[in-house]
């Protein structure tokens, strides 16, 4: 899903969530003396308040819709395109504001002894075999020392905003942006999980899938951490999936009043609070609405007819057409008007 925007700096670009089961072997163990994570009592007292200090104070810019300021005081790799991270920002403000923040978690990555930027930086924080070992797996991380800042707020519509944050300057400044909302329509991702398990039994593997990553998402702060439970959905989702899932490589065949469309995307998205399939296919030319318009509706029609259990599982479809120069143009159809 939109899956909620993700805001990184230019190394946290295509981060991939790794399972942290399969790559410890030794308890308690760092596999390099590169990089190392401290948390909880591992980290000491000064450092945590300084970190906890410019997550406070970033989350309190996010709140009064303070850009510029976030802007002053990110790292050089990302101000130079801070635009999603402005709209995001913009986005939630609402969310931000509507209950108190929490800090949940304060977690130092080091990897400040790294002669070059690692190409996969793993860091581990507590023991192997405890329920509150957590793992961080970032590609192309440069040397330096760096913080992941959590914080929850306990709103109407409780999102957690976490941060990436790097030492610079004697001080602690923003690398990386990830708010995410913890409920689609009043729902939190346990009872997404809960669903999921029922589609799967089933047997409606496509709305379990769906289910799944929509769980995976509201659970997890960010797609570069590891928990226990993470890693449990990640397995127990592999055997749900659907084998004929689209990509942009591997299109599907769609036919729908005549015509045969290449589907590249399905994903469970998060619209107006309500959790929606969205569809992006190729279209010859996504700036003649009108016929733009039919055929969205007769890729949706298609798609609900080709797998009747999404009725089941979403509010509504939305079909984006998509053509060659990047255009899209984007329909909407209540699931219970589709006929």
């Amino acid at each position: 899903m939109s899956r909620m925007p993700e805001n990184l700096a230019a190394f946290f670009r295509s981060v991939s969530y790794s399972l942290f089961a399969a790559v410890v072997i030794l308890a308690g163990c760092r596999l390099s003396s590169a990089q190392s994570c401290a948390s909880g009592a591992d980290l000491d007292a000064a450092t945590k308040t300084a970190i906890d200090s410019a997550a406070t104070q970033y989350l309190n810019m996010s709140k009064n819709g303070d850009v510029a300021g976030l802007k002053a005081n990110a790292i050089p790799a990302i101000t130079g395109n801070f635009g999603s991270i402005e709209q995001a920002v913009v986005s939630n403000k609402p969310y931000f504001n509507d209950g108190q923040a929490t800090i949940t978690g304060t977690y130092l990555l080091d990897a400040s002894q790294a002669k070059a930027a690692l190409p996969q930086a793993d860091f581990y924080c507590g023991i192997y075999n405890s329920s509150d070992r957590i793992g961080f797996s970032i590609p192309n991380l440069p040397p330096g020392r760096y913080a992941v800042a959590i914080q929850k707020v306990n709103g109407k519509n409780p999102i957690t905003l976490t941060l990436v944050l790097q030492e610079m300057g004697g001080g602690w400044k923003l690398a990386g942006y990830f708010p995410r909302l913890n409920s689609i329509g009043g729902h939190d991702g346990d009872w997404y999980l809960t669903k999921a398990r029922d589609y799967k039994a089933k047997n409606q593997l496509h709305d379990a899938w769906f289910y799944y990553l929509t769980a995976w998402d509201l659970l997890a702060p960010v797609n570069f951490m590891s928990t226990p439970q993470l890693d449990k959905i990640s397995s127990e989702m592999q055997s749900a999936r659907p084998s004929d899932m689209p990509s942009q490589s591997a299109p599907m065949s769609l036919s729908a009043s005549g015509k045969t469309f290449q589907i590249t995307e399905l994903a469970a998205v998060p619209v107006d609070n309500k959790l929606d399939l969205r569809i992006r296919y190729q279209n010859a030319n996504a700036t003649n609405t009108n016929i733009a318009f039919q055929d969205n509706m007769a890729v949706i029609k298609a798609i609900v007819a080709k797998y009747p259990e999404l009725r089941d599982a979403f509010d509504s479809i939305v079909a984006r057409a998509v053509d060659n120069s990047g255009q899209e143009y984007g329909t909407l159809l209540p699931v219970k008007e589709i006929k």
